[in-house]
């Protein structure tokens, strides 16, 4: 069974991928499939391979705790403050990642804070 996200009264699917870096990435697609929002970033730290770094901020703000309930990814173990935010880095429960998508939603631009 797919784990779905609630997300601004929306249910949405995680598609997983990974970032040019080798990062993991989240993007979340509508009922649809159409894309609704990434909530993952790369960023220039090493993570382990396992983990992912979440943007709660901007538009963003709560999916970090809607990820968490839906069991897409622990409880964050570490912050990265850039500038005026912080990103969260968490480890992802799921291990179904699909390294053929392109977290930029197709259009490509590479993934940035």
């Amino acid at each position: 069974m797919t784990k779905t996200v609630k997300f601004m009264g929306e249910e949405l699917t995680p598609i997983m991928g990974r970032y040019g870096n080798g990062q993991a990435a989240i993007r979340l697609v509508d009922q649809d499939g159409h894309p609704f929002m990434t909530a993952s970033v790369a960023h220039d730290v090493n993570i382990a391979h396992d983990c992912v770094i979440i943007k709660n901020y901007s538009e963003n703000e709560g999916i970090l705790e809607a990820l968490i309930e839906a069991g897409i990814i622990e409880k964050p173990f570490c912050e990265i403050p850039v500038n005026f935010v912080t990103l969260y880095v968490a480890v992802l429960i799921t291990d179904d990642i699909h390294p053929d998508i392109d977290p930029a939603g197709g259009y490509g631009l590479a993934s940035h804070v």
